[in-house]
């Protein structure tokens, strides 16, 4: 498993799509640092930057770039099949590239969302908002992943889960949010800091729970596809 997380992580950071991505945290703080400066009322710059921007654009757009990435390019590319053809069941395979694919997204969206939150109210909200995006990383990731071994075309589709489902139909049509990994982050990050920036109608057991079942279903999911792949492609 340290071999697959190894040649992982050296591939994801290797490609030039995921670096063209370090501008948008960079932006995120950049915003911040903005407002704060100018002495613009955290209520009026908060919302919009940290959950418009933060939650809304760069946690999910960063996980889906890299969890479709870290195994669907070696789909794309044909060198899948090296790795298919180690005697390793495909739960080694699939588990440590979500690792990889959750922790990149993680950080890199902790740093700039910690700074964020600081600055607009306190080190808790802060940290609050740095941990739930890091649960929100493994949700997206298990899905993104998923979705590379379940379509030729998983950021189209992934980038309509994000737009569609939870920025149009998750602004205006209020049921849709129970099933929105976005309001599930709001939620953990609002009871662990509560505070008037965040506004969810998901309650931290359901964000907990839906969570969790994304995280594993998805990931059994990829686990599953991987697994009937090695065999179309051995019969093929």
């Amino acid at each position: 498993m340290s071999t697959v997380t190894w040649i992982t992580a050296r591939g994801l950071f290797g490609r030039r799509r995921f670096l063209m991505l370090l501008p948008l945290p960079a932006v995120l703080v950049a915003l911040a640092v903005l407002c704060w400066s100018l002495g613009v009322a955290p209520a009026d710059w908060g919302p919009p930057v940290l959950v418009g921007l933060g939650l809304a654009v760069v946690l999910p757009v960063l996980a889906l770039v890299v969890g479709t990435g870290v195994l669907g390019a070696e789909i794309d590319d044909g060198t899948v099949v090296h790795v298919l053809t180690k005697p390793l069941p495909r739960w080694q395979i699939v588990l440590p590239k979500l690792a990889v694919a959750t922790g990149v997204s993680a950080a890199t969206v902790a740093v700039p969302i910690f700074v964020a939150g600081m600055l607009a109210d306190s080190v808790r909200l802060g940290g609050a908002l740095a941990a739930a995006s890091a649960l929100g990383a493994l949700a997206y990731s298990a899905l993104f992943l998923a979705m590379s071994l379940l379509t030729r075309r998983p950021v189209l589709l992934g980038l309509v889960y994000v737009l569609i489902w939870e920025g149009l139909l998750g602004r205006f049509v209020s049921g849709t949010r129970v099933l929105s990994i976005q309001q599930w982050v709001i939620a953990l990050a609002d009871r662990s800091a509560p505070t008037d920036l965040l506004s969810t109608t998901v309650s931290v057991p359901v964000a907990v729970v839906l969570t969790a079942l994304v995280a594993i279903g998805f990931t059994a999911l990829a686990v599953d596809r991987l697994r009937s792949f090695s065999i179309a492609g051995e019969t093929s």
